[in-house]
């Protein structure tokens, strides 16, 4: 069996919350031998397991959904912070009314909830099994371990779709004009992600034309330059003429080495042209 150190080195490795939360059953797997390991995510009118593990009977399906006021996990939740467990679910008083407590005709739980930073309630991490099951203080550290461990990557996921979304702001300048400033270095995801924007944006405030701006891209290679030609592509066969601005004298040669088609497409050395390109004029007005 591996150590609990050599489990979590792998945790680092992970690329979102959905990853992290199945290695997080798998390394409880490891240590504590009950039947049915799940994570829940309840919004206080659903609950829905979102990833399980199994060992011997099935207790539990991904994706299974039941009305939040007749589950365990929110037993879980109003328990508060600390670790619920309940040695036997028909005969404790929280449970024994449960549908779940019924079909089991008995057996286990722990479980303990999962928090944002801000203290709101994700959903929680529990375990279940059809017989009594001897829950020791090593298995409660360890479920309160991950559960702040999942709270960490939780905070880490939202604050990467924040700087996501900063690197990369759509600002509607005037009716059927935006700008789409592009910030920092861009990976292949990361340009997906430019493109859904811009098509889906395009399309919600029916625009006429996007102004790509390029001036804080840190440098350019094929993924940059292969992404900024299938947007042009795909804004032209929705409509959308675009413009880019911001060709620093670095990203021209870049481009120019990589032999960018460009010749299709409107380029200006920076804001103010491009918007007067369409026949707008920046005005700046004195201060009253």
């Amino acid at each position: 069996m591996k150590t609990f150190a050599e489990m979590t080195k792998s945790v680092s490795a992970f690329d979102n919350f959905d990853e992290a939360a199945q290695g997080v059953l798998n390394i409880i797997s490891e240590f504590v031998k009950i039947n049915t390991l799940f994570i829940a995510k309840n919004d206080n009118i659903h609950n829905q397991i979102i990833k399980v593990v199994n060992q011997k009977d099935k207790l539990l399906q991904e994706g299974e959904k039941l009305p939040f006021n007749e589950t365990l996990c929110k037993l879980s939740v109003d328990h508060g912070r600390e670790i619920l467990i309940i040695p036997d679910l028909t005969k404790s008083e929280l449970s024994q009314s449960l549908e779940v407590a019924k079909n089991l005709g008995g057996g286990s739980f722990i479980g303990i909830p999962i928090y944002f930073e801000n203290g709101e309630n994700y959903g929680t991490i529990c375990g279940l099994d059809s017989k009594s099951f001897p829950f020791t203080e090593e298995h409660i550290r360890l479920f309160e371990t991950m559960a702040s461990l999942l709270t960490f990557v939780l905070e880490l996921e939202n604050a990467n779709k924040q700087i996501q979304n900063l690197s990369a702001p759509f600002v509607p300048i005037t009716s059927g004009v935006a700008v789409l400033p592009i910030i920092g270095f861009i990976n292949e995801d990361r340009a997906e992600k430019i493109i859904q924007l811009s098509l889906q944006k395009s399309q919600e405030l029916n625009l006429d034309y996007l102004v790509i701006d390029l001036s804080g891209i840190s440098q350019i290679d094929h993924v940059v330059s292969n992404s900024l030609l299938k947007i042009a592509t795909l804004l032209k066969l929705i409509g959308v003429k675009p413009i880019l601005t911001g060709f620093h004298p670095d990203l021209a040669l870049k481009a120019l080495s990589l032999q960018m088609e460009l010749k299709d497409i409107i380029i200006e050395a920076n804001l103010e042209r491009a918007l007067n390109k369409i026949g707008l004029k920046l005005e700046k007005r004195d201060r009253l």
